[in-house]
């Protein structure tokens, strides 16, 4: 399909960006590497009146070292990820989740940002950020703000960005010495998004657990923290009965969708599973 008319813009600085934003309203779209909205425009499934393409902004894209944690632009590739030595060196997990995101061609063009941004439930990212205690910086004309990741994914599709706001990156801390991580997910092709993954963090000191990040995807309308498993595994064994017993709570308190793919019940015998395998490569790793 032919998608409906509307005004292309590329600015070239965050100025010039957030003030069209503003300028055009509501009825307004970001690119931001496209491979979520462009579907969508040829579809007619969103029609906006301007479509506003960061691709130009150069001060969006890179990462950069701040000491205790990573500043990763918004219009940084998957790819840029998954190969940056700083990454892969302090926060692996968010590599080992991007390499599971789709295809190398979308992985070569589509971006953090935007993949963040969009905030579909069963996107990798999400979670991840969530695990990660991840902070957005967003900008519109009225000035900066962070948003923590715990904060930034209200609902399906629904991020916190007000209507004005651009993300411009996201600070994501180091995790230092100790850890191992895994990302585990469950998808029906390669290609595929996640029917449920698991982002999973384990620091462990003389064969006991002493901290636990886990985050599920596409277990509700946003990622969610899986904090009861967190704390049952802390100050215990790192042993694959720990972890089995612990990750018989990863779905409290989530709200597992049903389609196409599975049942409610079913995904809920799914994050148990990958809650148990995540814990146990991440400890071992």
């Amino acid at each position: 399909m032919i998608p409906a008319t509307f005004e292309y813009l590329r600015p070239t600085t965050v100025d010039a960006a957030v003030s069209v934003l503003s300028d055009a309203g509501e009825d307004a779209k970001i690119l931001a590497g496209g491979q979520s909205l462009m579907p969508l425009l040829r579809l007619r499934l969103a029609y906006p009146d301007a479509l506003i393409d960061l691709d130009r902004i150069g001060s969006l894209r890179g990462i950069r070292d701040d000491g205790d944690a990573l500043h990763i632009g918004a219009m940084t590739t998957h790819d840029e990820v998954i190969h940056d030595p700083s990454v892969r060196e302090h926060v692996p997990l968010l590599a080992r989740a991007a390499e599971t995101v789709a295809d190398p061609a979308v992985r070569h063009r589509g971006t953090f940002g935007g993949s963040l941004a969009h905030a579909d439930p069963a996107g990798d990212l999400p979670a991840v950020a969530l695990a990660l205690d991840a902070v957005f910086h967003v900008r519109s004309i009225r000035g900066e703000r962070e948003i923590p990741a715990a904060e930034f994914f209200v609902d399906w599709m629904t991020s916190a960005l007000e209507a004005d706001e651009i993300l411009t990156g996201v600070r994501v801390p180091k995790l230092g010495e100790g850890w191992g991580v895994r990302y585990e997910k469950f998808h029906r092709t390669a290609q595929a998004w996640a029917i449920v993954g698991v982002a999973c963090a384990v620091r462990r000191e003389n064969g006991t657990v002493t901290d636990a990040r886990v985050a599920l995807t596409n277990m509700g309308p946003a990622p969610v923290r899986a904090t009861e498993v967190e704390q049952l595994v802390q100050g215990r064994p790192a042993s694959g009965d720990t972890f089995r017993s612990a990750a018989e709570h990863a779905p409290s308190g989530t709200e597992p969708p049903s389609d196409l793919h599975g049942s409610p019940e079913y995904r809920t015998h799914l994050a148990t599973v990958l809650t148990a395998r995540a814990l146990t490569a991440a400890a071992a790793s």
